[in-house]
């Protein structure tokens, strides 16, 4: 069974950094890729980044591209998503997430599994 567990959330001040970390573990997640969403009060679970587990390929929200970066650790089986330049409007539980192919759509609907979520907030 699937496993993602995020941590590195918090309360930053506007023009921050923040890494947030998924650990992955369950299977082998060779030919999977990995997503970053996140959820701001009242409003829909939003895409933000997706990397293929074995090539790395990436693809970006608009919203973000620019600003976060996502990244694998193969060795230790974790996603990785730094933001930078963070913004109050970044403020929202930032989930984890996995899809058993490196193609498909970036929908929520899209993925197979979720983490619990961690909490950021960006004061201004």
């Amino acid at each position: 069974q699937v496993q993602l567990v995020e941590s590195g959330g918090g309360l930053v001040q506007a023009g921050d950094s923040l890494r947030l970390s998924c650990a992955a573990s369950g299977r082998s997640f060779s030919g999977w890729a990995m997503g970053w969403f996140r959820q701001a009060p009242g409003k829909e679970r939003e895409f933000l980044a997706q990397i293929t587990w074995q090539y790395g390929g990436t693809v970006y929200a608009d919203s973000v591209k620019g600003r976060f970066t996502i990244s694998r650790d193969n060795a230790n089986n974790t996603v990785l998503l730094q933001m930078n330049s963070l913004k109050p409007d970044d403020t929202a539980v930032y989930y984890c997430a996995a899809k058993n192919s490196p193609r498909g759509g970036l929908r929520p609907d899209d993925f197979n599994s979720w983490g619990q979520g961690t909490q950021v907030t960006v004061s201004s």
